[in-house]
């Protein structure tokens, strides 16, 4: 699991949590299946599934709260069948054929790509999770963003007033340049959640960090989405020659002095593997010290990854 998914959805859920609400998790293994995840092997999806919540676990997502929900959709959907298929059975029969296409990208496929039946399906059923869930927010990525559309619109086809609030979060974006966003097959674009401190060293090292650009940079993104969020400032360690260090309370603060030349990659990127490795490090103990749950990685690490 990359940070993206890892720490990104930890500090969303603690997010809601604090502003309310109760949160569902979707341990979506039938999709992982319809998509050829671990080459669509449910066992080995299960695994994946359980030690998806382990990290969350680690990381700091906040499950002693009550309010968070792990459901797995074979389970969920298997024991109210009756409710679950004829709402996917309606949603395909009142859209065509290019409008759940345009929906592909879901599973990270392009609107070109070669797709299974299975995969043309797969839209109509995420659609229906979210009634089948009773889910008033819809918290995802922006790369689900047209699936959640697609329900909205289907909200209008059946007349229902309520539609479910779309809330996306960013995408954070791969490590080299030009990459929009993190992929679990190139190691080099991804921080993952077990990495050992001198592997995100070497990756935030490597990583793309142009001099005084700001957009497009994808240091600048991670610091802003991640460090900020979970520590509310962020200091840049400096030697006294180059001006010494200096702690920022505001994203908007750092993106100026770094625009201006304030602050260098140089001094940046070792501030912001440390800030990483902090969050990183209860999670690699975890992973260590907790028997179920070194297994559980060992196993995954096993598995041969299909995309």
């Amino acid at each position: 699991m990359h940070i993206a998914q890892g720490v990104l959805k930890a500090i969303n859920v603690n997010k809601m949590i604090a502003g309310g609400c109760r949160v569902k998790i979707w341990i979506a293994d039938w999709f992982a299946q319809m998509n050829n995840k671990m080459g669509g092997d449910l066992k080995k999806i299960e695994t994946v599934g359980k030690y998806f919540i382990e990290i969350w676990r680690s990381v700091g997502m906040n499950l002693d709260s009550g309010k968070v929900e792990f459901l797995w959709s074979s389970k969920e959907i298997n024991a109210r069948s009756h409710e679950y298929w004829p709402r996917v059975l309606d949603i395909a029969r009142k859209n065509k054929l290019p409008r759940i296409i345009r929906c592909s990208q879901i599973m990270g496929r392009t609107d070109h790509e070669e797709l299974t039946a299975a995969q043309i399906f797969y839209p109509c059923m995420q659609c229906a999770d979210i009634f089948f869930l009773q889910a008033d927010i819809c918290q995802l990525g922006m790369d689900q963003r047209k699936v959640n559309v697609l329900a909205r619109e289907y909200c209008d086809d059946i007349k229902k007033k309520n539609k479910p609030i779309i809330l996306s979060h960013h995408m954070l974006p791969g490590l080299q340049q030009g990459q929009d966003k993190m992929s679990k097959s190139d190691l080099s674009s991804s921080i993952f959640m077990e990495d050992e401190e001198a592997e995100v060293n070497t990756k935030i090292k490597k990583a793309y960090c142009p001099p005084e650009k700001v957009e497009g940079n994808p240091c600048l993104e991670y610091v802003q989405y991640l460090i900020f969020p979970w520590f509310h400032e962020f200091t840049v360690e400096r030697s006294e020659k180059n001006g010494g260090d200096r702690t920022f309370t505001k994203f908007e603060e750092l993106s100026a002095a770094y625009a201006k030349g304030e602050v260098h990659p140089g001094d940046l990127k070792p501030s912001l593997a440390k800030a990483l490795n902090r969050i990183l490090e209860p999670v690699r103990s975890h992973f260590k010290n907790d028997k179920a749950a070194k297994q559980l990685l060992q196993s995954v690490k096993n598995y041969r990854v299909t995309r």
